[in-house]
């Protein structure tokens, strides 16, 4: 008897300890789990930390004086100068057209078509410059797209001048009307403006109020500028009875009220770059 009962407590205390070894053995995978858990919780925090670290850096260099970001990224002005040659280009261009449209000889439209064509290439050469130091720099002073929307445009102008003044060359008409001098005039009035604007752009959120200043008048020049179109249009078509003059005359005066359109379309670039930064 007393051995059938040895037996039986021997058998409880092998099932007890088969027991203990099963659930010692179910307990390691879930301490495992856990341990890989907690691994995981503290990467979690690590990241959420040098997230935050970096929200406050972030928010530190968005709080400086532009001025000392400037010189903590002295890349981002090298723009700024080619931006400003590029509008002097633009101004010293439609300078020439207005001498150009006031020509009476053929001789002297010839010579000032050579002037502007120098400044059209002077003009591409600043541009490519733009283009490839978008291509080299890391950090610009505004969207890179902007600065390639804008040196692109003011590039189109003078080429749009350019492309007047070999117009004028090439047919010459037997004399240009008066709204060509008009337009002439608003052309260099609208360069003018974009100069200005181009010049404040380096300190566009002490002064947004200069560049949307200009970028109005840009606006209310394009307006000005068809107003003498439509008029011309109307007295061309009343008064002139040679044909060919006529096709002469108004595919060069509407060269003209395109440029205006181009120019205008610079002031919308620059009132983007107003919108995203001042």
């Amino acid at each position: 008897m007393k051995n059938n009962y040895k037996l039986l407590n021997t058998e409880y205390e092998i099932l007890n300890t088969e027991y203990r070894i099963r659930n010692t053995e179910y307990r390691i995978p879930n301490t495992e789990y856990q341990i890989q858990n907690t691994e995981y919780e503290i990467q979690n925090t690590e990241y959420k930390i040098q997230n935050t670290e970096y929200k406050i850096q972030n928010t530190k260099i968005k709080n400086m004086d532009n001025s000392f970001f400037n010189r903590l990224l002295p890349k981002e002005k090298k723009f700024f100068p080619l931006l400003k040659k590029m509008s002097d280009v633009l101004i010293a261009t439609s300078e020439i057209m207005i001498d150009c449209v006031q020509s009476k000889n053929h001789q002297s439209v010839v010579e000032y078509y050579k002037k502007i064509k120098e400044k059209e290439h002077e003009g591409d050469s600043l541009s490519n410059k733009v283009f490839d130091e978008l291509n080299k720099t890391f950090i610009t002073p505004f969207d890179r797209e902007d600065i390639h929307d804008l040196a692109n445009k003011l590039d189109d102008v003078v080429d749009g001048i350019n492309s007047c003044a070999k117009r004028i060359m090439l047919y010459n008409p037997k004399k240009l009307p008066d709204d060509a001098l008009k337009l002439a005039k608003l052309i260099n009035k609208s360069a003018v403006s974009i100069g200005k604007a181009i010049d404040e752009l380096d300190v566009l959120k002490k002064k947004p109020a200069i560049i949307k200043e200009c970028c109005r008048e840009l606006h209310d020049i394009e307006h000005e500028a068809d107003d003498v179109y439509e008029n011309f249009i109307i007295n061309l078509f009343e008064n002139e009875k040679d044909g060919i003059e006529i096709i002469k005359l108004k595919d060069i005066l509407s060269e003209l009220e395109k440029i205006t359109d181009i120019e205008e379309h610079v002031g919308k670039i620059i009132q983007t770059i107003i919108v995203k930064y001042s």
